[in-house]
């Protein structure tokens, strides 16, 4: 077994991802022990740029890992309720969205790297059963419908435009029918 990797205190989102990835490694090679992966993972989203950093490289990883994420992971990613609900929920609008975009542009590869990432975040939503995903889902949703609410600045920075903004109620209104 590898030593379990420490996680910074101040870790930057460019750390979390070159930690996400060693940890990646690490499950794929078998070195890491359900406990290891559980406390690093923890500690790594604890904080806001070690959750995107960690997010932004499982959930877009090749491999199959990602697909079926072990105990461990469900249990590390319970511990931060609020920063894991507000990222899963951005990052299944976000997949959603730029599934559109790039079937808009005939990039049929990226999409299907979206449409990956939409199903391991809707995966990952429903395992790890956080009433926080619902609340912000709600809210997401809110947004999105109305153009006001708590997400509006999101939806604007991003640029998403009608068809995007249904497509982001409709995955919204799907997490909150099983909340």
């Amino acid at each position: 077994m590898a030593e379990p990797l420490s996680v910074p205190d101040s870790i930057t989102f460019e750390e979390a991802i070159a930690l996400t990835q060693k940890l990646m490694a690490q499950i794929q090679q078998g070195q890491l022990s359900e406990a290891d992966l559980e406390s690093t993972l923890s500690a790594l989203v604890s904080s806001e740029n070690g959750a995107r950093g960690f997010f932004v490289t499982y959930l877009t990883d090749d491999g199959s890992i990602p697909d079926l994420p072990s105990d461990a992971v469900i249990l590390a990613l319970q511990s931060s309720p609020e920063i894991v609900a507000e990222l899963l929920v951005k990052n299944l609008a976000m997949a959603a969205a730029m599934a559109i975009t790039h079937r808009r542009n005939q990039n049929e590869e990226m999409a299907k790297g979206s449409d990956r990432v939409q199903r391991r975040t809707a995966y990952l939503i429903q395992q790890i059963q956080l009433p926080e995903v619902t609340e912000k889902a709600q809210k997401l949703h809110e947004s999105a419908s109305t153009g006001t609410g708590s997400y509006q600045a999101f939806l604007n920075r991003w640029g998403y435009d009608a068809e995007q903004r249904q497509v982001i109620q409709q995955k919204m209104e799907q997490i909150i029918a099983v909340g």
